[in-house]
């Protein structure tokens, strides 16, 4: 019998394991809304996207933390990716202790304790939140929430410079 996914990569542009992170990121599980977002956002056909959601819902998949990276630069966001990798190559140079450890949605940076947040906020940027108690705000450095003291939005390479590499060893210096 022949596979029915044999050209799923060549119609849809990804393999089952690429789809499998990609419904991975939304959170969803319920069969009707994975279609549901297949199709509309995606633009697959009902029988792939009932195939792939059929699949995606049997697995016995465990992402690994570069699956976890690579849904959260997917689409839109994935010109995002170089900003990602430059903010950690600076957090990763601060110590051999710095733990870099991917979520769902964000990317923990820790230490004994986490110092700073990674989070592909919307298309056009990464926001990076960093444990900074008592430190001002101001035009670039931004009050953060209750998982981040302050926040600094980051929409290329050229922002990960001197200024924000010094809140990123603060915050680790302080972790």
């Amino acid at each position: 019998m022949s596979d029915p996914f044999q050209n799923l990569q060549e119609k849809t542009g990804r393999t089952m394991p690429e789809w499998f992170v990609v419904l991975e990121a939304t959170g969803l599980q319920k069969h009707s809304d994975l279609m549901r977002v297949l199709k509309s956002e995606y633009g697959l056909s009902h029988g792939f996207a009932n195939g792939v959601a059929l699949q995606f819902r049997s697995r016995g998949l465990t992402l690994t933390d570069d699956d976890l990276v690579e849904a959260q630069y997917v689409g839109a966001k994935a010109a995002l990716r170089p900003v990602y990798e430059a903010l950690v190559s600076a957090a990763t140079a601060l110590g051999p202790d710095v733990e870099v450890s991917p979520k769902k949605t964000a990317v923990s940076l820790r230490r004994s304790k986490q110092f700073a947040v990674i989070e592909a906020a919307s298309a056009k940027r990464i926001q990076l939140g960093l444990q900074l108690p008592g430190v001002a705000i101001g035009d670039r450095l931004r009050a953060g929430n209750a998982m981040c003291s302050h926040r600094v939005d980051v929409t290329a390479v050229g922002e990960v410079d001197d200024e924000l590499v010094g809140w990123l060893r603060d915050a680790y210096d302080r972790s």
